[in-house]
């Protein structure tokens, strides 16, 4: 059960590791403009982590398995993994707009 205790934050900083290579190697958003993009992306995690904690609250969200997780817990049912789950998420989404956003200004 230890072995697998790292497991999904481990996967979720190499997703992001590949989002942000992919994000300099284009200059889709950090790699372009650092301060706005991660402006928006804080921004976007922020009110995520808003949407969680109200969901939390109202007992729609729970913590998932436990045994993939570290055990570090910000706050009742939010494990530390969230956190980097909602800005892969934001960083993500961020770069798809930004990409197709360039696809369009390309074939005007």
């Amino acid at each position: 059960m230890a072995t697998f205790s790292w497991l999904y934050l481990s996967l979720l900083l190499l997703s992001e590791a590949g989002v942000i290579g992919l994000d300099f190697r284009h200059k889709l958003a950090i790699g372009y403009k650092p301060r706005p993009a991660i402006t928006a992306i804080a921004g976007a995690v922020a009110f995520f982590l808003v949407w969680d904690l109200s969901g939390i609250n109202a007992g729609i969200f729970f913590e998932g398995a436990k045994q993939f997780l570290v055990g570090v817990e910000l706050a009742p049912e939010l494990p530390i993994e969230e956190i980097f789950f909602l800005i892969l998420l934001c960083h993500s989404a961020l770069l798809i707009f930004t990409w197709v956003e360039r696809l369009v200004e390309k074939r005007k």
